[in-house]
């Protein structure tokens, strides 16, 4: 703000008696919540929790222990569901803030960034056996490096896109209406980590072949997350909004499917969470060039 010049006097506006002055000044204009509220902050907090748990049952997996693998990995399924609560709560109970915001994204970066990154190297590469195959095992330790840490700061890119974006459009739009992540989200990207170490119960990968499969699973993970491709959010789900009594069976359902054959069903899930973003984009290009090809004929 500027000083006014000296040997001036400022007047102030006159205004009608028994009114209040305005509010709408710079002054008084009212700024975002910086705060911390609790209920949603706890959830971020267990976000959190969880990721550091996993790190250092990655760090335990490496002694020997296979149990200690499947434990990060579950830990980092626990994650996803605290990161999908502590969101939906803010907005529940209207404790929406920045320093809520900005919270939730670094935990993000640790838990889904750093924790699978770290989780993918140790269980996928670095505990390949020296007897097998050791000249291909040379070259996968170093480049298994370098693919998680891309992994990481892939994943750090798409969430510092989404804290920037607003109201993004996806590269290939879907169904008006419909609320669509610009970007496969990190959790996801996670997830599908985490399920892989989960489906073969934390025991590491023996065989470097299995590991140059992972290897390219860890890179196609990455590209989906910084790419413009469209995937579904399902913001259009709300706890507070009423639902159909077959929606309601069916979720019971896949939860006790998930309890029973947690293995193969959250496999499942992640890896078509995954193909589905594909074949959204695969269906968008055919249907734009036969668009192309009607109009041209």
């Amino acid at each position: 703000m500027e000083e006014p010049s000296a040997g001036l006097e400022v007047v102030p506006e006159a205004r009608p008696s028994g009114t209040r002055p305005s509010t709408d000044s710079g002054m008084h204009r009212r700024r975002p919540s910086r705060g911390m509220y609790v209920l949603p902050s706890f959830f971020t907090s267990c976000n959190i929790a969880a990721g550091f748990y996993a790190i250092t049952e990655s760090v335990r997996g490496t002694t020997g222990d296979a149990g200690a693998f499947d434990h990060a990995a579950l830990a980092i399924g626990f994650a996803i569901v605290f990161d999908s609560v502590d969101g939906r709560v803010a907005r529940m109970t209207r404790t929406t803030s920045d320093f809520g915001k900005e919270l939730d994204s670094l935990a993000d970066v640790v838990t889904f960034g750093v924790a699978p990154a770290l989780l993918a190297y140790l269980w996928g590469f670095r505990m390949l056996p020296a007897t097998v195959m050791p000249m291909l095992r040379d070259k996968i330790l170093p480049l298994g490096v370098v693919i998680c840490f891309l992994f990481l700061i892939c994943g750090a890119c798409r969430l510092a896109r989404f804290n920037i974006s607003v109201n993004p459009h996806p590269l290939n739009p879907g169904r008006p209406g419909r609320k669509y992540f610009v970007g496969m989200p990190i959790p996801a990207g996670a997830g599908v980590i985490a399920s892989v170490v989960h489906c073969f119960d934390g025991h590491w990968v023996d065989d470097p072949r299995i590991a140059v499969l992972f290897m390219v699973l860890i890179m196609g993970t990455g590209f989906l997350m910084v790419s413009n491709w469209r995937f579904w959010s399902g913001k259009e789900i709300e706890a507070g909004t009423r639902m159909p009594f077959q929606t309601v069976v069916l979720l019971c359902l896949l939860i006790a499917i998930i309890w029973k054959f947690s293995e193969y069903a959250l496999i499942s899930i992640s890896l078509g969470y995954l193909v589905s973003g594909l074949l959204a984009r695969i269906a968008y290009g055919w249907q734009r060039r036969r668009r192309l090809g009607s109009q041209a004929s």
